[in-house]
């Protein structure tokens, strides 16, 4: 017992984030503008499709049951704050910075993150196609019961990461540095790209056995009967 106690520590376990946000005032305002300031507000069943809000900062901000397509993002600061229940195509947060963030039940395609950086973020149901991390940084980020389909994680930096009962379909983890990266509770882990990349993460003997003939031809190990 002991021995597993000591196996199960040498993974670090993500730090998540502790919300406590404030009584919100409703959003009355027109639409988003670059570098705007968002300060304890709640954004409740608005079409915010098309808006730009390039360089914004949002702090203590609830945005709830909100259509996001194509939003303009680019380089924003979401913190302290929660998003439930949005919806959209091609929202652009590419650049963004996201601390002590928590995204639950989101349907999403296409989001742009690339070059973000996610700091103690939980991500909890919902489903995002073609998700948008290339170059990224992670650190202390939970997905936990989610659906990912075909995400790019490309040349991302990923510390304290979980993936839990979290379905991870055709996941590209080219050139991705890992480190405490948790993998064994991950309902399902298709691998299209890097698996050469796991270096720094933990799995399960499960999930090794299917990973197993990847592995061989990367290593260049030819298996006959």
């Amino acid at each position: 017992m002991a021995r597993k106690g000591q196996q199960e520590q040498t993974v670090k376990a993500a730090r998540r984030p502790e919300l406590r946000l404030p009584e919100p005032t409703v959003w009355e305002g027109g639409e988003l503008e670059p570098d705007g300031d968002y300060d304890g507000l709640e954004f409740a069943d608005l079409d915010l499709a098309g808006q730009e809000g390039i360089g914004s900062r949002f702090m203590d901000c609830a945005v709830r049951r909100c259509a996001l397509d194509e939003v303009g993002l680019a380089k924003a600061r979401i913190l302290d704050s929660v998003l439930e229940g949005v919806r959209g195509v091609g929202t652009d947060l590419s650049g963004a910075s996201l601390r002590d963030v928590k995204v639950v039940d989101a349907r999403l395609g296409g989001v742009q993150l690339h070059g973000a950086v996610l700091e103690r973020v939980v991500v909890r149901g919902g489903k995002i196609d073609y998700l948008n991390l290339r170059k990224a940084r992670l650190k202390d980020v939970v997905f936990e019961g989610c659906v990912l389909v075909e995400p790019d994680f490309a040349g991302a930096v990923l510390e304290r990461v979980e993936f839990r009962d979290c379905a991870l379909r055709g996941v590209d983890l080219s050139g991705v540095r890992m480190t405490d990266v948790d993998l064994r509770e991950a309902s399902v882990l298709e691998i299209a790209r890097g698996v050469e990349a796991l270096a720094g993460a933990v799995i399960s003997p499960a999930q090794l056995f299917d990973l197993a003939p990847a592995l061989a031809a990367q290593l260049g190990v030819r298996v006959v009967a």
